[in-house]
């Protein structure tokens, strides 16, 4: 098993290499080691699914429950992890750096937080305190001994308001501050995507759904650096649950079972790990 400083220097090189790379998102240990068993070179957690395994909305999961998720995570594969930190479980930017450093002590690669308040009413921070919060964020990972990357999210067009002009002041910001990674979940177009690379100069993280049809190749020409898939496996993973347990329940059949991963499959990416 690498030590965390290697993973941590691998996940670095694979952001300053040509091209992009994929981080997808396992949301328990064994969707981890699957993924991991088929050959890629990081994952990220995703807040979303890891609290559908714990029966929770996402942003109901305490920061010890995530501090745990990614202490197990980053004990069952030999990859570099990033985690999604939401909004670093605080407001006040010295929460946010203590969030980082705790986040450190479980293995972490990285991390990301994002300028979503979590409260309807008011649902981003001002840039300023934003900034300031990505600042506290990278002074707290230059404080360890290996490489933390700090990935800084502008949550604009994942909850709702798209506003790109904003969205990449808020990016251009936050690079200012520090940040080894931008990101701006829920750009729905190559274009966008194209317009946000070209405004900062930092590597970027895209969120692939929902952009309909892109490919890899494609979102990297536009400029994603990582390409990350949020909850979408974990949602993929339920759809099927909900279509095998309508199935039983309305038809009384088990048509589903076709369908299923043989357990030699399953075995064998295991044993890959």
């Amino acid at each position: 098993m690498a030590t965390q400083s290697e993973k941590a220097f691998r996940l670095q090189a694979l952001h300053e290499r040509e091209g992009a790379f994929l981080v997808p998102n396992p949301w328990d240990i064994g969707s981890a080691r699957l993924l991991a068993g088929m050959g890629f070179e990081g994952l990220a957690t995703t807040s979303a699914g890891f609290a559908l395994s714990r029966g929770k909305p996402d942003g109901a999961v305490s920061r010890d429950e995530v501090l745990e998720h990614c202490r197990e995570l980053c004990a069952a594969v030999d990859l570099p992890i990033t985690a999604d930190l939401e909004n670093g479980f605080g407001d006040d930017p010295g929460r946010v750096a203590e969030t980082i450093a705790l986040a450190a002590e479980t293995g972490l690669a990285g991390g990301s937080i994002e300028d979503y308040t979590g409260d309807p009413a008011s649902p981003f921070y001002d840039i300023e305190l934003a900034t300031e919060r990505v600042g506290a964020a990278v002074e707290a990972a230059r404080a360890l001994p290996f490489p933390f990357a700090v990935t800084a999210r502008a949550e604009n067009h994942f909850r709702g308001r798209d506003d790109l002009d904003d969205t990449i002041r808020r990016l251009q910001a936050f690079e200012k501050a520090g940040a080894d990674v931008l990101y701006a979940p829920g750009l729905k177009t190559l274009e966008e995507i194209r317009r946000v690379a070209d405004a900062v100069g930092k590597p970027l993280n895209v969120l692939a759904p929902p952009i309909r049809g892109a490919t890899v190749e494609q979102l990297a020409a536009a400029g994603a650096r990582r390409i990350s898939v949020g909850g979408a496996l974990a949602r993929a993973a339920v759809a099927g649950v909900l279509s095998a347990g309508r199935e039983m329940r309305e038809q009384g059949a088990f048509g589903w079972v076709s369908d299923i991963a043989p357990g030699s499959e399953i075995a064998r990416l295991l044993g890959n790990v």
